[in-house]
């Protein structure tokens, strides 16, 4: 297998045999972070902008220390201090960062397509670090990472994501990820959130919640994305919870090896227990670990990294 491409955009794009070459990849650096010197030189002397410009913890941190495992050289873009406070472009903050020799660009942005955009105007790699209510490329990958570990192939197997479908770029990620890797998806949650045009992109669409978990090997959470909502989509936080919220007596319907999944923050006692969140079944931690080793072989291959030649000698 080999990689082709200069950037990462959207998993709607790829392949599944890209995404199992990422997989791949990513399976020989979690065995690197193991090690009790974690770096290599894959990346020494290039020089990364993490170009946020939303709010982020995990991913920016992730995708930092990716990059530092990695030797590159890694420049945080402080959007508050910055000159887009003064109403400068994406463009023109992006072209400047490229003028000062950064040789890839990590963005994070409220507009759906800005990384596509800046892909058009720059000679450098544009890593989709989350881009509106659109994709969040490295999300969906490090979950389908973490799916896999536990159980191997996803052909056929079943998939709940639950919650806020409508305005969520992770669920859109996952599903194209979980639909190219053969598995069966049911988005589901309130009507106003999980719209039936969903089953274009190939998934159940459910609002009958006992019903779909039934049969779940992994159930994914997800928070209510109220910063992208233009109005009320049920009457309360609470009337959500009450019916769709994953407590203690409706992870009961759940088969218990399901594995349970949110891409965070986490809103407690709103979308999930802290019992459940916390709970055996729970692999959120292993999610966030793996963002490190998905987010370095996404790094090391759209800079021009060869799978098969992966240096690992120590730092």
């Amino acid at each position: 297998m080999s990689w082709n491409r200069r950037h990462l955009l959207t998993l709607e794009e790829l392949s599944a045999a890209d995404i199992a070459l990422i997989h791949a990849t990513a399976t020989t650096f979690k065995q690197i972070l193991g090690r009790n010197v974690k770096k290599v030189p894959a990346l020494r002397g290039k020089t990364i902008v993490n170009l946020f410009l939303e709010p982020s913890t995990r991913t920016r941190l992730a995708f930092e220390m990716a990059a530092k495992r990695l030797s590159a050289d890694v420049i945080a873009f402080d959007a508050a201090s910055s000159s887009t406070t003064k109403g400068e472009t994406l463009r023109d903050t992006a072209q400047n960062i490229r003028a000062l020799g950064a040789e890839m660009i990590i963005l994070r942005h409220a507009a759906a397509g800005s990384p596509l955009y800046l892909s058009r105007i720059l000679d450098i790699p544009v890593i989709n670090a989350g881009d509106g209510a659109h994709e969040h490329p490295t999300q969906g990958l490090l979950d389908t990472f973490t799916m896999q570990e536990h159980l191997g192939a996803l052909r056929g197997r079943k998939v709940v994501i639950l919650g806020d479908v409508l305005f969520s770029r992770v669920a859109r990620s996952n599903i194209h990820a979980l639909t190219k890797l053969g598995a069966a998806v049911t988005v589901v949650g309130p009507s106003t959130l999980v719209p039936h045009w969903f089953t274009s992109l190939g998934v159940t669409v459910s609002h009958d919640l006992r019903s779909a978990l039934a049969d779940a090997e992994v159930v994914m959470l997800l928070r209510i994305q109220h910063e992208r909502q233009t109005a009320g989509m049920f009457p309360s936080l609470g009337e959500y919870t009450s019916v769709f919220g994953l407590n203690r007596a409706r992870a009961d319907w759940l088969n218990p090896r399901a594995l349970i999944m949110h891409p965070g923050p986490i809103n407690r006692g709103v979308e999930i227990d802290s019992e459940l969140a916390d709970g055996k079944n729970s692999v959120i931690l292993e999610q966030v670990a793996n963002g490190i080793a998905v987010r370095m072989a996404v790094l090391y291959l759209c800079a021009g990294g060869d799978p098969q030649k992966i240096a690992t000698s120590k730092d």
